[in-house]
């Protein structure tokens, strides 16, 4: 998936480098994205409807289903704040671009509509290399840390990419937080990133 994804993004760069766009779709891409947006996020509820058995599991678990994913979200956020004393980026833009919980392909299609494409391909960055880097760090984080630490850096993706590496060095009630985590992370998404650009 990540290469489609990466493929993706460099066929287009060639094409609009290379101007192979033809011009009577360029005033109409923005329509299509919005489109795109709105299907991918459909999807997403689609998803979260299906899984049924989602919220009787959460409450069975208690505060510790909700405790988890606040705590991500909190230190994402306070993580990000950190991002403009080392680049030229405002304080909301951070934020925004943090709120993506590593969720790369809506919290960058939202932020270059939102803000600029700029703003939105660094989104798409920061929430690959979150993604990525969340891959390498789950088996040393479950090795040395335990099986909740392991589940933070990897952020709305807990719900899907890195949940059978997570389910592979945890146990059962790490697997299911991991779900819940991303799950909820995923709600936060299409709120959080329009609300902190403002």
């Amino acid at each position: 998936m990540l290469w489609m994804i990466f493929l993706s993004v460099a066929a287009g760069l060639i094409a609009g480098f290379m101007d192979w766009i033809p011009r009577g779709i360029l005033p109409h891409l923005d329509r299509f994205i919005t489109f795109g947006v709105c299907l991918l996020v459909f999807s997403v509820g689609v998803t979260i409807g299906q899984s049924r058995d989602i919220w009787r599991q959460m409450k069975a678990l208690g505060a510790r289903a909700l405790l988890l994913p606040a705590g991500v979200a909190a230190g994402t956020l306070l993580g990000s704040l950190a991002a403009p004393v080392f680049i030229p980026i405002g304080f909301r833009e951070a934020l925004a671009v943090g709120a993506g919980f590593g969720w790369y392909s809506l919290s960058g299609v939202l932020l270059m509509q939102l803000h600029s494409a700029e703003l939105g391909a660094l989104a798409f960055l920061t929430n690959v290399f979150r993604e990525l880097l969340s891959i390498v760090l789950i088996p040393f984080l479950a090795r040395f840390t335990g099986p909740y630490t392991m589940i933070a850096p990897g952020g709305a993706t807990t719900m899907d990419t890195t949940l059978p590496l997570i389910h592979r060095f945890s146990d059962a009630d790490g697997t299911l937080l991991a779900f819940i985590n991303g799950f909820l992370l995923s709600l936060l998404v299409p709120f959080l990133v329009p609300l902190f650009i403002g």
